[in-house]
Order: C-alpha cells, then structure tokens, then sequence
C-alpha cells in the first residue's frame, strides 16, 4: 500500500478507492503523527490481548482518513471477514434511508411514495395476513425505531429462528411460533408506546425494501454504496425461499465483513455520507438516523446506538454512535475527533469496549 501526502487538517483525504487504507506516515504525515501517542495506543492493544486473543478478531483506528492502527488475533488477516450480526441492522436502516430519498425525489418504482409515518402493512399484498389488527398502525419510522410493538428480546424472542420445515419470514410475521415455541403474532403493546430491541420487526424491512423497491435490499446496497467506497469483499446472507417467503436479504444479522471494509462504511457515515464529491447517502438521514428517534429509548436512534444525552457511554462524547452487534462486532464514529473505530470478531458477547474507546481517545488528541 503506498502512502499518499495529503492534509488531513482541514479536509477528510479520500481513501483509495482500491484495496483498503491509506496508512499513516510518520515521515510523510508528520502533522497528523504528532498528535497521536503510540506508547497509550499500544497499551490499549496490549491490554486487549491480554484478555482476547484467544479469540480470532481484528481491531482498526482510523484518524483524519488515515489508519493509524490495526491488530489482528492468531490466524486472523487484513482480509478475514466476520459475521458482524447486528451491526448489520445498522446497513438496513442506511438502505431505508436511501429508498425514503428516492421516493421524496419520486424515482421508486411506479412512483410510490414511502415516508416514515407510512404504515407498513398497506405495502403488503393482500395474501399476507395480518394477525393482531393494531399491527395495521405499524410504520415505517416504528420499525426502524424497535417501537412497532411486535415481540422482542424483552419477550425472549432472539432472532427468527423458524422450526422445521418452517419459515424465517413466516415467524417474523407471525404465521408460526420458533424453534422455541415463542410467537409474534400479538402485539406487545400499540405501535409506537413500547420499546424493544425485535429482529421479527427488523426482518419486516427486508421483505417490504423487496416489495417497494423491486430489488433486494443486497444487491441495491451494493451498487448504490458497496462499489462507491470500496467495499469489494462483503456478503450478505438471505434467507427463506423455496416453499417459504423469500429468499429475502437478511436485514437483522447475516452482514460479512473485514474490520477494514466495516471501517469505510464508518468513514463514510463520519462524512455524513460524502465520499469525496459524491455524496451517497442523504446527509440529512444519516444525522437523523444517528440521534434520538423517540423517548422510550433514546440510546436508539434509526437502527444505530447514540450518545446524544451521554447516557449510553458517559463521559465519552455526545456525537459518538456505533454498530453493535453479538460477539462483540463494534463500529464506533466520533465525526468531533474524526475517529472511527472498528472491532469485529468471532467473540466474546461482552468486554469492556468503554474503557477500550476511552483509550483510544487518550491517545489521540
């Protein structure tokens, strides 16, 4: 990878379009080097050793659009790609976004027109059934938002596990129970008066992206932002087919990625979706989608976590948002310190990621 001289003081350098990151040159970028101190970046990652590498990962900074540090675990690579589970929730409400742009600039299929407060069940066909009456006042905005009401993790709903010779969607819908008999056919409480963290809602996104857009939710994410920034080696499982609704693009987990494709998507959320002169995701929705979207939770913005009230990591700053998702797969953008941090990994469920970022933010001033 050859280092390219750039200011990095005033404006974001651009990384290349090919093959990962510009890496930070203590020659070249003496500026930009000058502000970061190696020994308390070192301890950070020497301290996270201690704990996880056993644990196949991989851990990337990013400062001023140059990657300042990266580490790997044993037989971990640049390149090794990892379910990053629900982070993946995170590139489902970025599509949404893009198709609510789409239709306010009238380019959706057949002109449909979506916005946040439309109900997502009036896009259904009429053979999908609707089996709670409330779910009829479910929107768009509550989906992306975890207010639908449809059953949850707080119900001990994780997933859309089908049972055999059973469907994905169908469960999400409310057709049928799990795999481990739990349903989501009722409503917990009406849209919009209950918070809680329901991949069945999430899995709903997909299906309708399918409907409204007439493509999947993957392949558009792909031409539209993958193949913009450089994303070369991502996947995307779908699920269902068959006898079954679908195969649909998963939306709740099912996202493979490197630490350093995850880190792009980061740069260009930092850049409220501008990559160079391209702006490629509506500045306006990545703001909202990384604020408070409601009063239930507001940690949860539109299918990202957020700092604004300093609640989901105090003291740390309060334009800090993240991807989250199991075994601690992590993308965490600081736009004030132009810092993105990535962690992705095959484990564990829970570390100290507060402490770990505050490291990092010493380190880097």
């Amino acid at each position: 990878m050859k280092n390219l001289n750039s200011k990095v003081s005033q404006h974001f350098p651009l990384p290349e379009s090919e093959g990962g990151w510009r890496f930070l040159d203590k020659e070249i970028d003496k500026s930009a080097a000058s502000n970061i101190n190696y020994d308390r970046l070192n301890q950070a990652i020497e301290e996270y050793k201690l704990f996880f590498e056993n644990v196949a990962s991989g851990i990337i900074v990013i400062k001023d659009g140059l990657l300042v540090k990266e580490h790997y675990s044993f037989m971990t690579l640049p390149g090794s790609r990892f379910d990053v589970w629900s982070c993946t929730k995170s590139f489902t409400g970025i599509a949404w976004g893009l198709l609510l742009e789409e239709s306010k600039n009238g380019t959706l299929p057949n002109n449909i027109q979506v916005n946040l407060d439309s109900f997502a069940y009036s896009f259904l066909p009429e053979s999908f059934k609707i089996t709670d009456k409330r779910k009829e006042k479910i929107t768009i905005g509550h989906l992306l938002s975890m207010t639908s009401g449809i059953p949850g993790e707080n119900q001990l709903v994780f997933g859309i596990p089908p049972r055999d010779n059973n469907g994905p969607f169908e469960h999400a819908l409310g057709y049928q129970e799990n795999r481990y008999g739990y349903k989501t056919d009722k409503l917990v409480l009406k849209p919009g008066t209950f918070w809680d963290y329901s991949d069945p809602a999430i899995a709903h996104l997909s299906i309708l992206f399918k409907i409204i857009m007439r493509r999947e939710m993957h392949e558009y994410m792909q031409d539209i932002v993958f193949s913009r920034i450089g994303i070369e080696n991502a996947s995307w499982d779908v699920h269902g087919g068959g006898p079954f609704i679908g195969p649909h693009t998963s939306a709740h987990v099912g996202l493979h990625i490197s630490a350093r494709e995850l880190a792009r998507f980061g740069y260009l959320l930092m850049q409220n979706g501008k990559w160079g002169d391209d702006q490629i995701i509506p500045s306006i929705w990545v703001d909202k989608a990384t604020k408070p979207s409601q009063t239930l939770n507001p940690e949860y913005g539109f299918t990202f976590w957020v700092n604004t009230h300093e609640t989901r990591w105090p003291g740390l700053p309060k334009d800090m948002f993240s991807l989250e998702g199991y075994n601690s797969n992590r993308c965490y953008v600081i736009p004030s310190k132009e810092l993105v941090v990535v962690r992705v990994g095959s484990g564990p469920n829970q570390w100290n990621e507060q402490l770990f970022v505050r490291q990092i933010l010493k380190a880097i001033n």
